[in-house]
């Protein structure tokens, strides 16, 4: 089969698209891959929204089709840029975008509450491509009691389980999370959790502090200096400490973080303040590594993906900290780090279609495992 996934992470800056080719065997291809970025006024809007700040229930109605319209033509464009008529793509996994993420129960009545919402109306994609959508995989996995997260450990399992060697495949998107393999592990054995943030925090400094949006390559973060002060209290956070299954986002580590770091710490350069932050990123991950993983289990190697892994200070302190464990990139395997995401709801909905469970308990908490996702019939076309 032939499958596009898309996704459009916590940075909300655009969305991802994979297309993919899927054998009987699950034998897995990337076909093509393309990021198409957000108008900035649609990241503002939706950083907004994820953020918490005070927006009307139409806002959000609105924004769910557009963007419903937006991961449409993502597919149209993937189509083209591989040469492969949409007629001949026959699904399409849409993780949409998340705008709350809320794992955590809330007691109401006699119910313990757990909730999550991604926008990106599916009937749209799949009307606009005529192509078969499947899209909400998160919810199933949370009404059987999971956290809904993290879902790439299916492929992480499926293309990177080694005979030899024990592995950590970490991604740094908005936040950043783990996957450990064991060395001819089943998938049973797989352990995942978020860790913190990845370049959420990072990228709210930089557009805050200064014109750019991103850090290319942790330029700004090599010319300042760590402040410790800041660093031993962004180690506290109580999320960073907590032991799996966790998952997190924007409401965490997002605007009122960005906005209280900003306000305590005025007196730092830009530089400074970047610099902490991205060491600090660095060593939640390596903390939640060494104190989950590595005081349990043998790790001989990490492979880091997402778009942290083009910061080379993020990379740098990450293989300090995590010696003598080797740490590199998805491409030393041979795989585009920044594709990896969107193929798994590729991934996700080619098991979706076949009745096969999309979630692994043992990594969100389930209490079994179940098909994920929603089936949207395709439209006229």
């Amino acid at each position: 089969m032939r499958v596009v996934g898309l996704i459009s992470g916590t940075s909300s800056d655009g969305i991802d698209a994979a297309l993919v080719e899927i054998n009987r065997r699950g034998f897995i291809r990337l076909i093509s891959f393309d990021i198409y970025p957000y108008p900035a006024k649609l990241q503002q809007d939706l950083i907004a929204l994820a953020s918490g700040r005070s927006q009307s229930v139409a806002d959000l109605c609105h924004l769910n089709f557009y963007l419903g319209e937006r991961f449409a033509d993502a597919v149209i464009r993937i189509s083209k840029k591989a040469d492969i008529p949409l007629s001949e793509i026959d699904l399409i996994g849409s993780h949409g975008q998340t705008v709350h993420h809320l794992p955590v129960p809330k007691k109401e009545g006699k119910w313990n509450i757990r909730s999550t919402l991604q926008i990106g109306e599916p009937a749209v994609i799949a009307e606009r491509t005529g192509i078969t959508t499947i899209a909400d995989f998160r919810p199933r996995d949370m009404a059987a009691g999971g956290e809904g997260a993290p879902l790439t450990p299916l492929l992480h399992h499926h293309l990177f389980t080694h005979n030899k060697k024990s592995r950590a495949i970490v991604n740094i998107g908005g936040i950043s999370n783990v996957t450990y393999l064991k060395a001819c592990g089943k998938k049973e054995d797989v352990l995942a959790f978020d860790m913190g943030p990845g370049n959420m925090l990072i990228d709210g400094l930089v557009r805050a502090l200064t014109k750019k949006k991103v850090d290319w390559g942790g330029k700004i973060a090599r010319s300042g200096s760590i402040n410790p002060l800041l660093l031993s209290e962004l180690m506290r956070h109580p999320f960073v400490l907590r032991s799996p299954p966790k998952s997190t986002g924007r409401e965490v580590f997002g605007k009122a973080m960005i906005e209280h770091i900003l306000h305590d710490n005025s007196e730092l350069s830009y530089q400074d303040q970047i610099a902490t932050v991205t060491h600090y990123t660095a060593t939640a991950i390596a903390y939640n590594i060494k104190k989950f993983i590595l005081k349990k289990w043998p790790l001989d190697e990490v492979i880091i993906g997402g778009g942290g892994a083009r910061n080379l200070v993020l990379m740098e302190t990450l293989s300090e900290k995590l010696f003598p464990v080797t740490v590199s990139s998805f491409e030393i395997l041979g795989f585009d780090s920044r594709a990896i995401e969107a193929m798994t709801f590729a991934f996700l909905a080619y098991h979706t279609w076949n009745n096969k469970p999309g979630n692994i308990p043992s990594v969100t908490g389930a209490s079994s495992s179940v098909v994920l996702g929603k089936i949207i019939p395709p439209g006229s076309i």
